[in-house]
């Protein structure tokens, strides 16, 4: 028995010391975020007017979501724009009423759930944008689908396209219910024949693999017949499981900048640059759901009738785990006709010294397995002095690789893709790199913008304007999009 006391008592000091020192970790993590930026208001003014999963009925329609947003729109009119002064500090920010930034400018608000309609409709999609994110983000994908005679929905998910204060309460269960909503209603416009497509991208895409495993136990849902990825957030790092430890201390006034990761100026109209722990702590609850869910799924056979997926990502992906994407995901598929898509970084000789030793190892070794129950695509490098690229193609199960020249070139100066630039094309406005005289966007051109001087001057971060905004390959992109709808279409 005193042997037992003392294990006993050596477990309760080691458990005391631990929760210390992490206490102490926290509290010290709580004195440096002081040292972060002001909150503005639309960090701390509260909308009351989002919609929630508490809200969310089997009667609930999109109408009933649209005319949630309208409300919502108009608080947010009044508690931020008709609040900010129009002083220098605020020439581009977003919330400045008639500004440069102020996506109330364009004809139409992307920030908001948007329909495109055609004549004749030929099938559905929905268009889940990602998180910090709005409907945007997906604009270009949607034209794609609308000119193929697609009903297009974008709908703009819980806490988006309003103020980044707005993630400090939302759940992702919110996301979720907010998806059904959108499902049912393409089901309904476009009837029960016709293809229906499912499009996510980042944190949609989770929700889009979400609901596509839902609706093979919830006879209600109606089924995806395809899904289509860009940058999935299938895992994320499991630091995030933790993101929300803030609230401990938070609460308190002094520690108001300890709910966020970072706080930066609000320039983007359809994109917050501040991210509060919250949202990481909800994207890390869903990828952790999906975990189970894709585990149940195979467990008990269901993960068979799951519909076929086409995925586009970069082989480097700061925001996401691609290693979650491949084997989580499509190395546990047992359907049919599915697809991977990786764009690889450029692969120069002249640039090999600057990347991590093993990086090339990696993907050649996930190339040259013959297991795969899926069609592996590898955008990359013809040959190591050349800047051209090809597609190296291989079958689901198979050795043999085909080898296709693709007419694409790596800008100058690109070594890789990013997370975000997947789904924007070249020629989009706000993140392109070719400018559009057309366009009704006058705002900053942040896939143009190429600031140079020191370091740590500027307030917004170099590591966020430099980042590739746009994919200067959605050409291919685009292509196999056209090719993918005209087999829907076929089938």
């Amino acid at each position: 028995m005193s042997g037992f006391r003392r294990v006993y008592g050596w477990i309760v000091r080691t458990a005391a010391i631990a929760g210390l020192i992490a206490f102490t970790v926290l509290l010290v993590w709580a004195f440096e975020s002081r040292k972060m930026p002001a909150l503005g208001i639309w960090h701390t003014v509260p909308l009351t007017g989002e919609f929630t999963a508490r809200d969310a009925t089997t009667r609930e329609t999109l109408q009933d979501y649209l005319d949630r947003e309208e409300r919502l729109f108009r608080e947010l009119r009044v508690k931020i724009y008709d609040r900010l002064a129009p002083t220098a500090e605020t020439t581009y920010s977003r919330y400045r009423a008639g500004g440069l930034q102020d996506p109330h400018q364009l004809p139409r608000n992307w920030n908001r759930t948007f329909e495109l309609v055609p004549e004749k409709v030929q099938g559905g999609v929905l268009l889940l944008h990602g998180l910090t994110d709005s409907p945007y983000s997906l604009r270009r994908i949607g034209e794609i689908f609308y000119g193929k005679g697609f009903y297009v929905l974008g709908l703009r998910l819980p806490g988006h396209g309003t103020i980044p204060g707005a993630l400090t309460e939302v759940d992702w269960k919110d996301w979720v219910a907010a998806s059904l909503i959108g499902a049912r209603h393409v089901r309904e416009r476009i009837g029960p024949d016709k293809p229906f497509v499912i499009s996510g991208y980042s944190n949609g895409g989770a929700l889009a693999v979400k609901y596509s495993l839902d609706a093979l136990s919830d006879p209600g849902l109606p089924p995806p017949d395809r899904v289509l990825l860009f940058s999935p957030e299938i895992g994320i790092t499991p630091f995030s499981a933790i993101a929300n430890s803030h609230k401990l201390l938070s609460f308190l006034s002094d520690f108001a900048q300890f709910k966020w990761l970072s706080i930066q100026p609000e320039y983007d109209p359809f994109k917050y640059n501040s991210f509060p722990k919250n949202a990481g702590q909800q994207a890390y609850e869903i990828t952790a759901a999906l975990k189970r869910q894709l585990a149940e799924a195979v467990k008990s056979g269901k993960l068979i009738e799951f519909p076929p997926v086409l995925t586009f990502l970069s082989w480097v992906d700061a925001t996401v785990e691609t290693s979650a994407t491949i084997d989580r995901l499509y190395g546990q598929l047992e359907n049919q006709g599915n697809e991977l898509v990786i764009f690889d970084v450029n692969r120069s000789d002249r640039l090999k010294p600057f990347y991590p030793a093993g990086d090339a190892a990696s993907l050649e070794r996930l190339e040259d397995r013959s297991d795969l129950p899926y069609r592996l695509t590898i955008i990359t490098n013809t040959t190591p002095d050349s800047q051209s690229l090809a597609r190296r193609t291989k079958a689901p199960r198979s050795w043999a690789v085909a080898a296709t020249a693709l007419d694409l070139v790596w800008p100058p100066g690109v070594y890789s893709l990013s997370h975000v630039a997947i789904p924007f094309s070249p020629d989009d406005p706000v993140y392109g790199s070719v400018e559009d005289p057309g366009s009704a966007y006058r705002g900053l051109p942040f896939g143009r913008l190429q600031p140079r001087g020191e370091t740590r001057y500027l307030i917004a971060p170099l590591s966020q304007l430099m980042r590739l905004r746009h994919n200067p390959f959605f050409a291919y992109v685009e292509q196999r999009i056209l090719a993918e709808i005209d087999e829907y279409l076929t089938h």
